[in-house]
């Protein structure tokens, strides 16, 4: 069975899947809307998450379809080569985990229960001028947009191949139930559909790779029959093209796993846990699903290339997970695998939606329009603000030959450099200063705007975003004037904890 020509039973019997999972995720979305009070409750679930719900909704959070759809697809062309970006975002999160999850978590509770990092920001140096909160909140909303316009564009594609819907209509539903259950349930909904989306996406990158390698005799025999058809998958250094993978191209591979030290998306998911204590059973949870998961997505690619007889070619190398689904396994059990495709793609939008919503309410309206508003206000600007968002993510992905891939990059660049220095230096380095680390925010976020309109070199526009930010924070900071004391004696109240 091929995806493309499922028959009306067929297509029912999948479509129910989709329906029945939809409404479960809308479900939680009324459940928690009830227990939604105030900013703490909508944007971090009141800081009471366990270990095994932060740890999969980080993930779930993180990885999205791509996971799904664009490792599998790399790997499907280039084997083993693929496995070097997968290294690098491996290696980035465990350095999160390690290293950034715990000192974040005390260090915004300290600082007057920060609820997003423009407030963090502004409530580590006691700033009052409110360029701290404003000029971070501008980069969320700009490189959010895109990110989950990201999302909608891949959710739209799967309901076009799954109902044979246009590729507007589908775009559309995908996006509704999305904005349903962030608009309605907030962090609390997000955080537990995101548990069981982690689940489902655990599920279907294991079953589908190790179904094809047992339909074809084995592992052994899998593994022969790769390497008799694709030698070149088992050369790591060559990329597709039967060339050597250069430096700059290492170097940009490995740079993604510097994009996870300023992921909004993620970085929230460490300030809600209930405990700092809680972090390392979190991070033993996440690391198991984070290295599983991107193995079984290259070898979902390397199978396929062996399993499948008519070759993908092209874009359709992305799809190389869905037609091995679709081909493997009866339509109730495709359904429920194609269902973890939406899950994928429906947590990433939702945690960023959550995130851009709560940079406007909470760091530009509250802190430039209303510094009076109530909580109960400020929770409805920031649903307000999740229709309005998700309209210009809607408007930016109208075109079906928008590039996911490109897409979701360009952001994760944005993200990484504008905040990831940042934010180590402000958790680690004493004498960082305010004014150091709007320069750094600035220099990484505009480094990353121009140096992806010139591809300067074929580098991922991530390495010298980093770079410069993280020089322009120690360099601002050195030639200002030591921080004040309540600054600095916060950041000795921390290193106590």
């Amino acid at each position: 069975m091929q995806l493309g020509d499922l028959l009306l039973a067929e297509r029912i019997e999948i479509s129910a899947i989709f329906l029945v999972y939809m409404l479960i995720m809308m479900g939680i979305g009324v459940y928690y809307y009830r227990r939604t009070r105030n900013m703490s409750d909508y944007f971090l679930g009141n800081r009471k998450l366990g270990a095994w719900v932060t740890s999969m909704s980080a993930e779930a959070s993180d990885m999205s379809g791509w996971m799904l759809m664009g490792l599998p697809g790399f790997a499907y062309v280039a084997g083993l080569n693929a496995g070097w970006i997968a290294l690098g975002l491996a290696l980035g999160t465990w350095a999160n985990w390690q290293f950034v999850a715990a000192r974040l978590r005390v260090y915004t509770e300290l600082a007057q229960n920060s609820l997003t990092l423009p407030d963090f920001f502004e409530n580590r140096f006691f700033a009052h001028s409110g360029a701290l909160r404003v000029v971070p909140a501008i980069f969320i909303l700009i490189f959010f947009i895109l990110y989950t316009s990201s999302g909608f564009v891949a959710a739209g594609r799967l309901f076009e191949m799954i109902f044979q819907l246009p590729y507007l209509t589908a775009l559309l539903l995908g996006a509704a139930v999305v904005v349903f259950y962030t608009l309605v349930g907030g962090f609390l909904a997000v955080s537990r559909t995101d548990f069981i989306q982690g689940a489902m996406m655990f599920f279907a990158i294991l079953v589908v790779p190790v179904g094809a390698a047992l339909m074809l005799g084995g592992f052994t025999a899998t593994a022969d029959l790769i390497y008799t058809q694709h030698p070149a998958f088992f050369s790591p250094l060559m990329k597709a093209d039967g060339s050597t993978l250069g430096v700059i191209e290492f170097i940009s591979l490995m740079g993604w796993g510097l994009g996870y030290f300023g992921q909004p998306h993620i970085l929230v998911r460490f300030m809600a846990i209930r405990h700092a204590d809680e972090l390392p059973q979190a991070t033993r949870i996440a690391m198991s699903w984070v290295v599983i998961s991107l193995s079984a997505a290259i070898l979902v690619g390397m199978v396929g290339a062996v399993y499948l007889e008519v070759p993908l070619l092209g874009t359709a190398a992305e799809t190389v997970f869905l037609t091995m689904a679709g081909k493997l396994f009866p339509p109730i059990v495709a359904g429920l695998i194609l269902a973890a495709v939406l899950a994928a793609i429906m947590s990433t939008a939702s945690a960023q939606l959550l995130v851009a919503a709560s940079a406007f309410a909470q760091d530009i309206y509250r802190r430039s329009f209303r510094p009076a508003a109530q909580q109960g206000e400020l929770v409805w600007v920031s649903r307000l603000s999740v229709l309005v968002i998700a309209a210009a993510a809607i408007y930016l992905g109208l075109s079906p030959d928008n590039f996911i891939l490109d897409m979701v990059a360009y952001a994760w660049a944005g993200f990484g450099a504008a905040f990831g220095p940042a934010l180590l230096l402000c958790l680690f380095w004493r004498r960082t200063t305010a004014r150091g680390v709007l320069a750094g925010i600035v220099t990484g976020g505009m480094t990353v705007l121009v140096w992806k309109q010139f591809a300067f070199f074929g580098l991922y526009e991530i390495v010298p975003g980093f770079l410069l930010a993280l020089l322009a924070v120690c360099l601002v900071s050195w030639m200002d004037a030591e921080p004040p004391v309540a600054v600095t004696e916060l950041f000795d109240r921390v290193n106590r904890q």
